[in-house]
Parts: structure tokens; sequence; C-alpha cells
């Protein structure tokens, strides 16, 4: 077996930076178990009026458990529309049930959902969510459909969805249930599924409420046709409130990413590729090519590196034409085709490699979830010695910084007390050194590593400790690394340079992002499920690929 990649290359903010989906993503996942289970779909309730205001329910039903995505819209003056965490009204609010809402739970709801923060809600909701409309394109939409006619193609590509949400809250936030309410159930068993059903209903709802305001303004209306409205997708804006997130999550992370290497490895320790596996590859190639073309963005930054990416894409797709996939271990030789392009290019091909080989790989996710329970406890008798090998082995780039220099140490992660939220300062511009958070692990592992250094080899760590208390964080991760090796990032999380939408775009390529567009270094616009099958399109035949737009090849 070709082993996974090392942690210290695959762990470093650019790196993490530059992932893609990939058939691991956690809304693909879940698209495959709809199909594969037959999961009905329903709506047994939508009561909105011309203005779109009004109730509408979705009902999902796994074979076992039903659940359903309430949602209520809103007529919303468009001064008060932000995408801003500290936005106090929406365009559309949603939860997702436990179960059948009677009569009375929706009464309930109606007074919590479309408040979210200022409201709770209960232990039988598992998500809250709220979303704006994309004023211009939602206007364009009904406009065309009132009028008889579709909507210009163009402008539906520009933007790519209809309503983007700012949030999408599980796991006990506000009330709502706690993981280990739904983690034993199967369907919810990988990471983030109740969140990813919740959107993909979000979606559904948009779309017939698009139809509904349009037949309103116009009984002749016609309706969204099928092709464009698999065109688009559910727009999300994120910041710097998710950012912390993979500092704060190791062992979860781990598995991410250790799930996503393993399944690299199998890959590419492959004698040999087949005739159907390298036209299934040469077919995807050339779709992503298409996808790839679709993505633009404003942002100087990302404008530049899509500049690069697109040159490499050309590059590579010119190298593929004469690839030699009869050559004992090609999908290896395949890997290594862009070692000497952009890290972008390199884990959109890694990314691509999977996909033929979904016996091969799919089995793998149901190891990225991390265990709920407190975390490990400390291994008080491990010798000072063996502690500081650990760092010399999995964190030496932190003993090679200079963390007395002001640009290594530049920022500052703080919790808002508006929001409760993480923030990041500049650490010469406020004074924020007492609000600090225990977000940069490089920082305090050289620290203790520092202090490290005056003790015996033999002595124990819980003796160490007894004398610093102030290292016992750094201690925990340090002796973590030793069977998360991927949970930690190796790099400066506080530096001048860093650029939080890195961690950002880390989380969301796992959760199936695409067109990552970023309007500055802290927060970032995504498009989700774009070009997915709607329920009555939903199949095995349909679930999987419906990423990569059809017709390109």
């Amino acid at each position: 077996m070709i082993p996974r990649r090392d942690p210290n290359d695959v762990m470093r903010l650019s790196r993490l930076g530059s992932l893609h989906q990939c058939r691991l993503s956690f809304m693909r996942q879940l698209t495959r178990r709809m199909a594969d289970e037959a999961w009905q779909i329903t709506r047994p309730r939508f009561d909105v009026d011309a203005s779109g205001v009004g109730v509408a329910i979705y009902r999902v039903f796994t074979g076992t458990r039903a659940y359903s995505l309430v949602a209520f819209a809103h007529d919303l003056p468009a001064d008060q529309r932000s995408d801003r965490v500290i936005a106090t009204a929406w365009d559309a609010t949603f939860t997702l049930f436990d179960g059948d809402p009677t009569d009375a739970d929706i009464d309930r709801l109606r007074k919590a959902v479309p408040v979210q923060e200022a409201g709770r809600i209960t232990d039988r909701e598992l998500t809250l969510s709220r979303a704006n409309r994309s004023v211009r394109l939602w206007t364009h939409v009904i406009d065309a459909l009132a009028a008889g006619r579709q909507p210009d193609r163009a402008q539906i590509d520009a933007v790519g969805y209809l309503m983007r949400t700012t949030a999408v809250y599980g796991s006990g936030k506000f009330g709502a249930a706690d993981r280990d309410v739904i983690a034993d159930r199967s369907e919810f068993e990988a990471p983030f599924q109740a969140e990813m059903l919740t959107v993909y209903l979000i979606r559904v709802f948009v779309r017939d409420l698009v139809n509904q305001m349009a037949r309103s303004k116009n009984p002749h209306a016609v309706p969204l046709a099928p092709e464009i409205a698999q065109r688009l997708g559910i727009g999300n804006s994120t910041g710097l409130g998710m950012a912390p997130f993979l500092m704060n999550h190791p062992d979860l992370i781990n598995n991410w990413i250790m799930v996503r290497e393993e399944a690299l490895s199998r890959v590419r320790s492959q004698p040999s590729a087949t005739s159907d596996q390298v036209s299934l590859f040469k077919d995807l190639w050339a779709r992503n090519a298409a996808l790839m073309a679709d993505w633009t963005s404003s942002h100087p930054l990302q404008m530049e590196r899509l500049t690069e990416l697109h040159a490499d894409i050309a590059l590579l797709t010119g190298r593929l034409a004469n690839f030699d996939f009869d050559q004992n271990r090609a999908w290896d030789a395949l890997y290594h085709l862009a070692s000497d392009r952009g890290e972008d290019a390199q884990e959109m091909l890694a990314s691509l490699m999977l996909e033929p080989f979904g016996d091969l790989v799919d089995g793998l996710a149901c190891c990225m979830a991390a265990p709920m329970g407190t975390k490990p406890a400390l291994n008080g008798q491990m010798s000072v010695q063996a502690l500081r090998r650990i760092i010399q082995d999995h964190m030496s780039w932190c003993l090679n910084t200079d963390w007395t220099e002001a640009d290594e140490t530049a920022r500052v992660w703080y919790t808002s007390v508006e929001k409760l939220e993480p923030r990041l300062g500049e650490r010469a511009e406020e004074p924020l050194d007492p609000y600090e958070q225990p977000l940069a692990p490089g920082r305090d592992i050289a620290s203790a590593h520092a202090a490290l250094m005056h003790w015996p080899d033999e002595e124990t760590t819980a003796a160490f400790l007894m004398k610093h208390p102030e290292h016992r964080h750094a201690v925990r991760r340090i002796q973590h690394l030793t069977h998360a090796p991927y949970g930690e990032i190796r790099d400066n999380t506080i530096s001048a340079d860093m650029l939080p939408i890195d961690l950002l775009r880390a989380k969301l390529s796992f959760f199936g992002a695409t067109h990552f567009d970023p309007r500055s270094d802290r927060w970032v616009r995504i498009c989700m499920y774009a070009g997915a099958p709607y329920p009555e399109d939903l199949s095995p035949e349909t679930a999987d690929f419906w990423i990569y737009p059809k017709g390109a090849v």
C-alpha cells in the first residue's frame, strides 16, 4: 500500500484552503443514501399568500423515521435584509422537526423560529436556519415566469442560487437536540447529515416558493423549467464563526482528513486501471473542467488563484491526452501528474481520482464521525523526554518559528460578548490579550516545549504540569497527536498573513460546497446542491455525480 500523505504537508493552511468536494462529501453521502433507501419526500402543507408570507412543511420518510422541514416565509423590507450575523430578520426561516409536527407544534415554532437567536426551540427540533433572497435574481425569475418565459440563463449561472442561508445551526444550538440524540441513527451517523438534509429541503422550498409567487402575480405564469431549477443551488454566507471549528474538534477533523487520505491511498495503490474506471474518470474530468470554468470571483486573491487553477487545468488536460493508463500503478502515476502544479490543482485531481472507486472508498464514510464524550485524560506518567519527542516529530514547524516576531503573533482570536461568536483582532491595535482564546496551538506548544527543555528526561508529565499548569491545554494537544495525526493544524493561526478563509474552505469542502467566493479574508460565499436532483428525480442513477455539469464532454 502507498501510505497516506504526511500530516506535516496535508495540514498546512494553504493546502487545507485548496481542498475540493469529493464523493465522501456530506451532501453526496446524503443524496446517495436517500436514493439507495428510497426516502419519500412529500409536501403536506404549503400555505403561502401572494406576498410570499406563510408556512410550508416538507416531510421526509426514511422507511423507519419521519422528519419535517418547517419553513416560514416572510415579507422582509429591503432595508432589513442583511447577511451579517447580527441581522434580526430574514426572508425565510426554517427548522428540521423530528417527526410530524402537530398544529400546536407549528404555533409554538411560529413564535420561536422566525426570531432565531432571540427565541428558543426544543429537542424536538434538530436544526435552526434562515435564508435571504438574492434580490435581483429573485425578481428577474419571478417577472420572467409571470410573463410566460424562462429566466435568462446567463443571469442564472452568474449567481447560482435564489436564496442563501446565513446559518444552519444544529447540535444543541439555541435549544435544538444535542448531537447524541441522533448520533446512533443510521441516517445521521455521518457528520452534519441533519444540516445537509435541511439545506436540501430548503432548496425544494425555494423552487416551490418562486413558482407560487409567479403564479400569484399572473395565474398563467409558467413554472421554472426543470433543467434551470436543477442548475440552481442554495447559497451560503460563512464567516469567522466557523473558523475555529477546525482547532476545537481535533478528533472530528482527524477523522475527516484521515478518511480522505486513506481513500486516496487505496486508489493510488491499485495495481492497474480498468477501462470502465478510466472512462468514468475522463468523463468527470471534462465535466469538472466545466464546473471550474463557471467558478468566478471578484476578490483579488481568489481571482489570482482561479487564474492559476484554470491554467493548470488546461495544462493537465493536455498531459492526460497522452497519459498511459495501461502502466503499472497508473493511478499513482496520475496523482504525480500534478506534482509540479499549484495545490488547488493537486487537490482537485486527488478528489477526482476517488470518483471511479465508490466500492473502494464509500464504506469509509462511517469512520468520519467522532464519538461523543469527554476529552481523553492526560497521561501524567508520560516522561518529559517522550513528550518532547512528540513535539519534535509532529510539530517541528512551530519550533522553527520566531514567536518574538510581531508578525508571527499579529492576530488575536477572541469571543464577541454581543454575539458569543469568534472574532479576529489585531494584537498591536486593540487591547485584546486578556480575552484571547486558546486558538494558537503552534505558539502554545512551542512555549510548552521551551519550558520542557529545562526538565530532566526521566521526569513525568504530571510533575511538569504541577509546576506549569499554564501548559496543560498544550500538553493535552501534544499527547493527542499520537492517535489523531491529522487533528492539528500545522501552521500559524495568528500570523499577520494567516487567511481565515483557508479554514472556512477546508470545512466547507467536506460539506460538498463549490464556487468559493471570498468577500474578504474573513468570510466567503459558496453554493450548495447546485445540479442535485429534486426529490421527484432522485434515484441511484442520479444521486452521485450531479455535482459535475452534464453535457460538458
